[in-house]
């Protein structure tokens, strides 16, 4: 007997600017062991751009126009890509359960 899929995964790129989804069981699959590849690489491309524009926009910084948006476009791509994989593992957190709530509140008092 076979699980119905019941898990929903953001995938790290898109088809026609459309949100590309993995639906499974909650199995581990070729498809979400790449997903995770991609996403673990868009992450340390954002480290990398961060550690480029970082001295690119001290006080002390002489650029020119074109190489402060070059560099401001290379910021976006990597932000837009960080806030997709947020997205992407917020929504695969389970939600709490309401007696874990109830526990924790009656501890808070």
């Amino acid at each position: 007997m076979t699980s119905s899929p019941t898990h929903r995964r953001l995938l790290p790129w898109s088809h026609d600017g459309k949100p590309a989804v993995l639906v499974t069981d909650g199995t581990e699959t070729f498809l979400s062991r790449l997903a995770d590849a991609v996403e673990e690489q868009q992450i340390q491309t954002a480290a990398t751009i961060l550690g480029l524009a970082k001295p690119m926009v001290k006080g002390t910084a002489n650029l020119a126009a074109h190489e402060l948006r070059w560099i401001a476009c290379r910021l976006i791509e990597s932000l837009t890509d960080v806030l997709n994989i947020c997205e992407s593992r917020g929504q695969r957190i389970p939600p709490y359960d309401e007696a874990d709530n109830d526990a924790d509140n009656d501890n808070d008092e």
